[in-house]
């Protein structure tokens, strides 16, 4: 079987990770890699030993599959022509910048029979993944995402840049439609909001409180999850989760085994089996539109009260 061609487009921190696991994929080649960036391109190359091109047009014939890791300005107009030239894609998040953007470029991909994949790599987390069989019909969730600031992804605000991975998360665990947002938010070190606060009302009566900052002094990627007679923690950084359980009246603890793997790893393993076998992506177009919608919708409430 031939090898699937990858190309990355966008040699900052993420991209040059992308670079660095695609080499490492056996069933795909990294044919080479592109930035607008001179130095990163030529370090990003040269490191990895594959051509670099300035212009992601110049992959066009070469490759079969892309990651997107450019600023998030860039992704619609990057994605559309990479699907025009039946190119499959991973897009990192956030997806879009808008809804508009995103329906097209999820009709593009269904119209040319493509892979169309976004980049939430908390799916991929070993502990969330141990977690998945024994959430049942949460009522409340609990999701802290702080970090120091980043002097990077400040093209937006900290909604788009790290809620985004919780609102993706929650979504995907309460079975029922959102019924109303309430946040807030503010910017601190950037024009954008550096601090945000959501809760999540849903129909069937769950309720979900999202903090996300970017300018802590302490890293924390936390989710706990409230159900019957159950409570989850779940420490995304430190791919741990543990299980408290009340029974004959007593509360037990439980630490769940995990098989620490690297997320992104997996994440981009998936994308490539997804390409090559025609497959679903765990995170496709259509489901990373909605985790979009709401993250505009907090935003938007933040800065227009």
């Amino acid at each position: 079987m031939n090898k699937l061609r990858v190309g990355v487009i966008g040699t900052g921190h993420l991209g040059s990770i992308h670079a660095k696991i695609y080499k490492q994929i056996p069933a795909c080649t990294l044919i080479g890699v592109c930035d607008t960036n001179p130095a990163n391109l030529k370090a990003v190359s040269g490191q990895l030993r594959v051509p670099g091109y300035p212009d992601y047009r110049e992959l066009f014939g070469k490759i079969d599959a892309a990651s997107i890791a450019a600023p998030t300005l860039l992704h619609h107009q990057i994605a559309r022509a990479l699907l025009n030239n039946n190119i499959h894609l991973l897009v990192e998040k956030p997806f879009t910048v808008n809804l508009e953007q995103a329906d097209d470029l999820i009709k593009t991909a269904e119209e040319k029979n493509l892979i169309l994949q976004v980049g939430h790599i908390e799916r991929f987390n070993s502990a969330f993944c141990a977690t998945q069989r024994i959430i049942r019909n949460p009522k409340f969730i609990e999701c802290h995402r702080l970090s120091i600031f980043p002097n990077r992804s400040l093209d937006v605000g900290a909604v788009l840049d790290i809620m985004i991975h919780d609102i993706d998360i929650v979504l995907g665990l309460v079975d029922s439609p959102l019924e109303k947002i309430e946040s807030v938010g503010v910017n601190v070190l950037t024009p954008f909001e550096d601090i945000a606060n959501a809760r999540l009302t849903f129909k069937n009566g769950c309720i979900a409180n999202l903090t996300a900052s970017r300018v802590s002094d302490e890293i924390m990627r936390k989710i706990r999850i409230f159900q019957e007679n159950t409570y989850i923690s779940l420490d995304y950084k430190n791919a741990e989760a543990s299980v408290y359980r009340r029974e004959d009246g007593k509360i037990t603890k439980e630490r769940l085994p995990i098989e620490k793997e690297q997320p992104l790893q997996k994440e981009l393993a998936s994308f490539v089996d997804c390409a090559i076998n025609k497959k679903t992506p765990l995170v496709s177009g259509p489901v990373a539109r909605e985790a979009l919608a709401v993250a505009l919708a907090i935003q938007d409430q933040i800065w227009h009260k």
